[in-house]
């Protein structure tokens, strides 16, 4: 534990990254299972993770992130998008790969599927796209506190347009929208605010026990 404190004291938004230094795809690959075992609600996990490699593009998008240099100078870019338009079919795959991967009768967890359909179904369109965004900070977790065991760098980002960025990437299409950002990569040695000391509130300031 107290080497993971350490690595989140590590961890801090990169502002810029070394454009030479790339994740190998071993490295990449448990960040992607980090992220696709993070937890949410339900276990449903409304969202698609589109991973941008291509420089073109990452240069297209760049404008709609304010023009944010991470964008192009990181290894990686990943957008979370999450998805805008959420009904009973998609509770019914769910509760599918659930009975698939439990070795357990559809039967069994049609109580369990109307439970959610009730909660989830009858939430307006903007309160389930704001129900299904906020799963996606749940993934970003994942992959930081992930990232910081394997010393890679992470800028999590909300400073973008969405509506571009969903239009460049095609998401509206895909009944997605883009929640966040996050460039992954290694630190640049010139970059000085990895040298500055962290900021957080105080225990005392922080925790209130009851």
């Amino acid at each position: 534990m107290n080497n993971f404190l350490n690595n989140q004291n590590w961890r801090y938004a990169t502002k810029k990254f070394d454009a030479a230094k790339k994740i190998s795809t071993e490295d990449l690959n448990i960040l992607k299972e980090a992220i696709r075992l993070s937890s949410s609600s339900y276990g449903l996990q409304p969202y698609k993770v589109i991973i941008v490699e291509n420089p073109e593009l990452r240069a297209n998008l760049q404008p709609a992130a304010w023009g944010q240099s991470q964008i192009v100078e990181a290894s990686h870019l990943i957008v979370f998008a999450n998805e805008t338009k959420i009904d009973d079919s998609a509770i019914d795959d769910y509760l599918k790969n659930m009975s698939e991967t439990r070795n357990t009768p559809m039967e069994a967890l049609a109580g369990y599927g109307a439970f959610m359909k009730s909660k989830i179904t009858a939430l307006t369109a903007e309160e389930k796209n704001i129900w299904s965004a906020k799963q996606t900070y749940l993934a970003l977790g994942n992959l930081l506190n992930a990232a910081a065991e394997l010393k890679i760098d992470v800028t999590p980002m909300e400073g973008f347009v969405p509506a571009q960025i969903n239009e460049i990437l095609g998401l509206d299409k895909l009944n997605l929208n883009a929640s966040l950002i996050a460039t992954i990569g290694y630190r640049h040695e010139e970059d000085a605010t990895q040298f500055y000391k962290k900021v957080r509130k105080s225990h005392e300031e922080l925790f209130i026990t009851l």
